[in-house]
C-alpha cells in the first residue's frame, strides 16, 4: 500500500504580472477638433511622445509607430486569477505509526478485524480504502467501511496537485494525515487499555512540538486541520474522568489541539473545534456519466411504499422515537411501512440490503440513535428517498457546508419526536397528507444535492461532476482557517471562534 499514500505535490503558481494599460483613440466630427491632436494627447498620456508642433509627415510616422505599440500592449491578455490563492495546503509528513502502519495491522486484532462483516479483515482496504466492489461489474458501488474516511481524505489531499505546498511557510493551511479513529480502536476494544484512553493523541501532540516546531508555532495551530471518522462526542471525554467511560477517548481534550479544526462525522452542540462532514455511503461514482445514470435510476424508480426504516430493531428499554416507529410499522397490515433489519451491523458493508428497499420508498425515517446523526440519511439522499427527521441535530445543525441549513423544507420533512412519542402523532398519516407533486419536487431537489454528499472514487474524472463531499469539506476548512488567521493577525482573538458564518453552505 505504500504507493497509495506517497506525497505528490505540484509546483506553486507564481504571482500574476500587472496588466499593461491600454487606451483607444477616439474621433469626433465636431468643428475645430483635430483628431491628430487628440490622438497625440492620448498617446502622450502613455509616455509615447508625439509633439503637436511636429512636421506633418513626422507626426504621421510617429502615429503609425504609436499605433503599433498600442496594439501590441492591447493584445497582451489579462493575467488569469490564481486558482490556488488562499487554498494552498501543506500535508504534514508524519511517522508511519500515525497512519499507514495502522493499515498494515488489519489482519490482527486491530483495527479492522472486529467488524462482523469484514471477512477477511483486510478486505476493506481494497480499492484504496473504498472496500470491495459490491459485485464484479460494479464501477461505482463498494462495501465501504466508514472508519477508512481518514485514509480517503489523505489520498484526496495528495491529489490536489498544484495547490499543494512543500514549504509550510507558503501554505494557507496544514493538513495532518493522522488516522485518529483507527489509532483509537485499541482503547475502545481492549479492556486492558480502557484506563489509558486519556493518552489517545498524546504521541502526536508530542511529535508536533518536537519536530519542526515552527510549523505549529507560526499560527498557534489555527491553520491545522485533520479528519476524525466518528462523532466528536466519542473523543471528548475529560482526561481526569474516573472511572474511564467505555467507548470514548480524550483526543479533543488535549490543549495542544484546541486550535485545530477537526472534520468529524458528527459535531457537538458548540462546534468551535470541529465541523461535521457527511457519513461515507457505498456510492463512489467514477465519472459524470455514471453519476447521471444512477440519479436517473433513482428518479424513475417506482415507489410503492410510503415510508421505510432501516436500522436496529431491538426493543428499547424505555419509550423513544425508534420504538414508536417500530410499533407503528408492526401495527400496519398494508405495505405502508417497510422495515429493514440492520441489527448487529448487518447493513454496514452490504448496501444491497437496504438500497433496493430505499429505491421503492417515498420517505425514509431517520430517527436518532446513540447519537443524533445516521449514515442512513445520506443513503436516503442518494436513493432519492425523502428523509424524515425528528430533531434538528440529526442534520440541519450539522452539515451546513454540504446541505443548505435554511432550506431543509425543500428536500425533507421534520416531525418533532416528542409529538410522536408523547403526543400520539401518527407518522404514516402525516406523510400520507403530503401531496404527491410536493413529494416529487422534494425528490428532485434531493437528487440535485446528492453529488454534494457522496465521495467520488479516487482518481475519477471530476470534470462536470462539481464538488463532492471531500471537496466541500476541504473548502469549508480553508474558509474557517482563513477567518481565524485573519482574526489572529488583526489582533481580534474574540473573532477566532465566532460561529456566525461557519454553518453557511459552500
Amino acid at each position: 500500500m505504500k504507493d497509495y499514500w506517497h506525497e505528490n505535490s505540484g509546483p506553486d503558481r507564481s504571482d500574476p504580472v500587472n496588466r499593461l494599460a491600454s487606451t483607444r483613440s477616439s474621433s469626433s466630427s465636431y468643428v475645430g477638433f483635430d483628431p491628430m491632436e487628440g490622438f497625440a494627447r492620448a498617446t502622450n498620456m502613455h509616455g509615447i511622445g508625439i509633439g503637436i508642433g511636429m512636421p506633418r509627415d513626422l507626426q504621421i510616422l510617429t502615429t503609425v509607430l504609436a499605433l503599433l505599440i498600442l496594439s501590441f500592449t492591447a493584445a497582451v491578455p489579462p493575467p488569469e486569477p490564481d486558482p490556488c490563492a488562499g487554498r494552498r495546503i501543506h500535508v504534514r509528513r508524519l511517522p508511519a505509526r500515525f497512519n499507514t502502519d495502522l493499515l498494515r495491522h488489519c489482519d490482527g486484532a486491530f483495527p479492522l478485524a472486529d467488524h462482523p462483516s469484514a471477512t477477511p479483515s483486510c478486505a476493506s482496504l481494497a480499492n484504496h480504502g473504498l472496500g470491495p466492489r459490491t459485485h464484479n461489474r460494479s464501477r461505482s458501488w463498494y462495501r465501504t467501511d466508514a472508519r477508512l474516511l481518514e485514509p480517503l481524505f489523505h489520498r484526496r489531499l495528495l491529489d490536489r496537485g498544484a495547490c499543494l505546498a512543500d514549504d509550510p511557510a507558503r501554505a494557507d493551511a496544514v493538513f495532518l494525515p493522522y488516522y485518529a479513529s483507527l489509532d483509537a480502536l485499541p482503547f475502545l476494544l481492549d479492556p486492558a487499555m480502557l484506563n489509558l484512553s486519556a493518552a489517545h493523541g498524546a504521541p502526536l501532540a508530542d511529535f508536533l512540538k518536537r519536530d519542526r516546531p515552527r510549523i505549529l508555532e507560526r499560527r498557534h495551530g489555527h491553520d491545522h486541520f485533520l479528519v476524525l471518522a466518528g462523532p466528536a462526542w466519542d473523543y471528548a471525554q475529560p482526561p481526569d474522568t474516573d472511572p474511564r467511560l467505555w467507548g470514548t477517548t480524550s483526543l479533543l481534550r488535549h490543549p495542544e489541539f484546541d486550535n485545530f479544526t477537526f472534520l468529524t462525522l458528527e459535531s457537538r452542540a458548540w462546534p468551535w473545534q470541529e465541523h461535521a462532514v457527511p457519513h461515507p455511503t457505498s456510492f463512489h461514482p467514477s465519472s459524470l456519466p455514471r453519476l447521471r445514470a444512477w440519479l436517473a435510476r433513482a428518479r424513475r424508480s417506482r415507489r410503492t411504499a410510503l415510508m421505510l426504516y432501516a436500522g436496529a430493531v431491538s426493543k428499547p428499554s424505555r419509550p423513544n422515537i425508534r420504538g414508536s416507529i417500530l410499533a407503528e410499522c408492526a401495527n400496519r397490515t398494508d405495505r405502508t411501512c417497510t422495515v429493514v433489519d440492520c441489527s448487529g451491523g448487518s447493513c454496514d458493508l452490504n448496501p444491497v440490503r437496504y438500497m433496493r428497499a430505499m429505491l421503492k420508498a417515498r420517505f425514509c425515517l431517520e430517527p436518532p440513535g446513540d447519537t443524533p446523526t445516521r449514515r442512513s440519511t445520506f443513503d436516503a439522499i442518494v436513493a432519492g428517498c425523502v428523509p424524515v427527521f425528528f430533531e434538528n441535530a440529526s442534520a440541519r445543525t450539522q452539515y451546513g457546508w454540504h446541505l443548505p441549513p435554511g432550506r431543509y423544507d425543500e428536500f425533507s420533512v421534520t416531525i418533532p419526536k416528542d409529538a410522536v412519542v408523547l403526543g400520539g402523532v401518527q407518522i404514516a398519516e402525516t406523510l400520507a397528507a403530503v401531496p404527491e407533486e410536493e413529494v416529487t419536487r422534494m425528490r428532485e431537489r434531493l437528487l440535485e444535492l446528492a453529488p454534494r454528499v457522496v465521495y467520488r472514487r479516487h482518481g475519477s474524472a471530476a470534470e462536470g461532476m462539481g464538488m463532492d463531499a471531500a471537496d466541500i469539506a476541504v473548502e469549508g476548512a480553508l474558509r474557517r482557517i482563513r477567518r481565524r488567521v485573519r482574526a489572529l493577525e488583526d489582533g481580534q482573538p474574540e473573532a477566532m471562534y465566532a460561529m456566525d458564518d461557519d454553518n453557511q453552505e459552500i
